[in-house]
């Protein structure tokens, strides 16, 4: 064992686990329909590393006993592959049917340590860098049919009677446009255009809820539906959710990419890939990992801008992005010239990451140290990591809990990115085949910095009202939206 800064390992882990199965439902009712679920944990033993059991769990799932980590210096150990192996770890303590990727591992199961790991992320970098011209025109044009669409929203006959009779100017219609329809088609649109070279959302030959309806089995057991106990324990978290039930749709979803993917397919040759296996993993890169990330991230920036009131903001950012872009247009220098928009994606990226779980088999017996104490980790123990509270560690960040769109500016601001963990490694770190950090990282913050930058070229301001539900997503609708004077 090695221990760099020689703590005294003075107790071992705290938790426990419960009785067998008991102990599993338990933890896991608790963490769907309790509340503070880590929080009073890490207050009870007075530690940011404690044991505990992760849904799903037994009887029907793997085991679910792990080690929690909650701060900013035991977390990054999930990062060091020496120590930790990324095996089978994507969605937690199981692993879904290969039947929902075509019967292939596809990367993000994949360890570093696997051959095969280095030659698919290699493929996904050079789809990524191959199109690298591309991106932000095909992103403008996807975001202007995405404009059109709350224009014609706007430009709707507005019924006389509400507010004052109507009499107040800037009223939505009664039906008011919606944010997260309109960014999952300009996702979309933009991703299969730029690497298909056609529009998926054209005829809707693929739909954002289509790609859900695939997605969704796989996280399920993991995560909170927002269903009653009664419903949601028996019908997600108790067994595995067969392939079979969204069968036809991942079907469809790969016919669309065979037919339009020949030239994103080729690139995986070089790699010593065959066509069948870089097709699955190119629909699993694309709509799983890009597609259903910028779906949560891109609404998750709207609605902290839009509920940001100790300065305006919005004025401050519509200002910066006017003034960079000038007579010229959205490209790496007007970006370059954004600090305060940049800033603003990295503190959503902060407070909330796209992927709140980060997990790790111990491959070694190692000591694991927090910021004050110790503890020895045993090779095989599961480690989780929950990044929600990780990036709210108020050793590291000054008023954790508030949204500060000036966090990430200036030499100190930018200090502090090595803590910002949401790609599977800190945002100062490279993905590189020897990691097992998103090879989409850069692309990520890039293109959102894109969209954001352009949504200001064509608005002044945005208000969002409370998330309702729509089918089996939240949505945001537009109580105010002011196109650009």
């Amino acid at each position: 064992m090695s221990n760099d800064r020689n703590l005294e390992v003075k107790r071992d882990v705290p938790g426990e686990y419960g009785a067998p199965i008991l102990g599993s439902v338990l933890d896991r009712l608790d963490r769907f329909y309790g509340k503070n679920f880590f929080e009073k944990r890490r207050d009870e033993y007075g530690s940011t590393v404690f044991r505990v059991n992760m849904p799903p769990g037994p009887p029907f799932f793997p085991d679910s006993k792990v080690i929690a980590l909650l701060d900013q210096k035991s977390f990054p150990v999930l990062f060091d592959l020496t120590k930790v192996s990324k095996k089978d770890v994507f969605t937690g303590t199981y692993v879904p049917s290969t039947g929902f990727t075509g019967g292939y591992r596809v990367l993000s199961y994949l360890g570093q340590e696997e051959p095969k790991h280095a030659q698919l992320k290699s493929y996904c970098m050079d789809i990524l860098s191959s199109n690298h011209d591309r991106w932000i025109p095909e992103l403008r044009a996807a975001a202007a049919a995405g404009y059109a669409e709350w224009d014609a929203e706007l430009n709707k006959p507005k019924k006389s009677g509400r507010l004052l009779g109507g009499l107040v100017s800037g009223l939505l219609p009664d039906d008011p446009p919606e944010l997260n329809p309109v960014l999952g088609k300009i996702a979309l649109r933009f991703l299969t255009k730029t690497v298909l070279d056609k529009d998926a959302t054209e005829g809707n030959a693929l739909t954002e809820t289509g790609i859900k309806l695939w997605i969704a089995p796989q996280i399920a057991p993991v995560l909170n539906a927002g269903l009653p106990a009664v419903i949601q324990e028996p019908l997600l978290h108790t067994a595995p959710i067969p392939f079979i039930i969204v069968a036809p749709e991942y079907q469809k979803i790969v016919r669309f990419f065979k037919a339009n993917g020949e030239r994103a397919v080729s690139l995986a040759v070089p790699h010593g890939i065959e066509p069948d296996e870089a097709l699955h993993n190119l629909v699993f890169f694309i709509c799983f990992n890009t597609f259903g990330g910028l779906t949560i991230l891109w609404p998750a920036l709207f609605k902290n801008v839009s509920d940001f009131d100790e300065f305006d903001l919005q004025a401050e950012l519509r200002e910066e992005v006017r003034r960079a872009v000038g007579r010229g247009g959205v490209d790496a220098a007007a970006l370059g010239a954004m600090p305060l928009l940049q800033s603003t994606v990295y503190e959503v990226l902060r407070i909330e990451p796209p992927v709140q779980s980060q997990y790790g088999k111990a491959k070694v017996d190692f000591v694991l140290e927090t910021h004050v104490e110790a503890f020895k980790i045993k090779a095989g123990e599961m480690l989780y990591g929950y990044q929600p509270l990780v990036t709210r560690d108020p050793v590291v960040f000054e008023e954790p809990e508030k949204f500060k769109p000036r966090r990430f500016m200036g030499e100190e601001g930018q200090r502090l990115l090595e803590h910002v963990f949401w790609s599977n490694g800190p945002e100062t770190g490279s993905p590189s085949v020897d990691n097992k950090q998103c090879p989409g990282k850069n692309f990520v913050v890039l293109v959102t910095r894109i969209l954001f930058a352009d949504f200001f070229l064509h608005y002044d301001s945005f208000k969002l009202g409370d998330a309702f539900i729509s089918g089996t997503s939240s949505v945001y609708p537009f109580t105010e939206l002011k196109k650009r004077a």
